[in-house]
């Protein structure tokens, strides 16, 4: 792993009118590292995903790669070189799975590879074959089974070209064996590409299999940091997700 910290997230608070979503958050993430966020519902988790991604903060800031990107435009965040995946897939339903992939790739950092949709497309399918979804590149994203549409959404943000993927319960939805799948295709897709992960899941093998590092959240506010094992002996982690009774 190289060292240094490819993304830092300083004091970030951010307000909603009167509903403080995040309150003063301090995360990073080292270069070739997989780290969880996790946290009860309204813990404030695909809010930080999104102040990361461009939305600007009430105060503190984002840095990636020693440069400050905080606020900055969603196209500018995307050429830096950090993606991110949805909890709910809005593929273009009526193009094929590979122009799907093929329009992420000229919009990203890969579309400094190629001189036209030909080559894209030639390309789109090489992350297609990734994430085991190249034999539906001709059937129209609207056709996908929601499993499939899953690993559409990862193929679309891998085509950008990141150094950091931000991915928003990527499980969510799919079963023991699809979720173990993904497990294999996101191990296969960072030692292709060197990709970074910053993960938010429910599902707490899936973090603990996956991640070095974990961040807890609840009511906007770091509760706790540290590695699977720490994160899972912290008595007031288990105290948000069971109740006091729980713990």
């Amino acid at each position: 792993m190289m060292s240094g910290q490819l993304l830092e997230v300083r004091g970030v608070t951010k307000n909603f009118g009167g509903v403080q979503a995040l309150t003063g958050v301090d995360l990073s993430v080292g270069r070739g590292e997989v780290v969880g966020v996790i946290g009860p519902n309204g813990a404030g988790k695909s809010t930080l995903f999104s102040v990361i991604c461009g939305i600007k903060p009430t105060s503190g800031s984002i840095l990636f790669k020693g440069v400050d990107i905080t606020g900055n435009a969603a196209c500018d965040i995307c050429h830096c070189g950090i993606a991110r995946t949805f909890q709910l897939t809005k593929p273009f339903l009526q193009l094929s799975v590979r122009d799907n992939v093929a329009s992420a790739f000229l919009f990203g950092r890969g579309g400094q590879k190629v001189s036209g949709l030909r080559e894209a497309r030639e390309e789109a399918m090489g992350v297609l074959r990734e994430v085991k979804l190249d034999h539906r590149g001709g059937a129209l994203a609207s056709d996908l089974l929601f499993a499939e549409r899953r690993r559409l959404e990862l193929a679309r943000a891998v085509a950008t070209g990141p150094e950091l993927l931000l991915l928003d319960e990527a499980m969510a939805g799919l079963s023991t064996g699809e979720a173990q799948e993904m497990l294999e295709i996101l191990a296969g897709l960072r030692q292709k590409y060197g990709i970074t992960l910053l993960v938010i899941e429910h599902i707490m093998k899936v973090v603990m299999a996956i991640c070095q590092k974990i961040v807890v959240l609840n009511y906007g506010s770091k509760l706790a940091e540290g590695t699977p094992e720490e994160v899972a002996r912290h008595k007031e982690v288990v105290a948000a997700y069971l109740g006091d009774e729980g713990a």
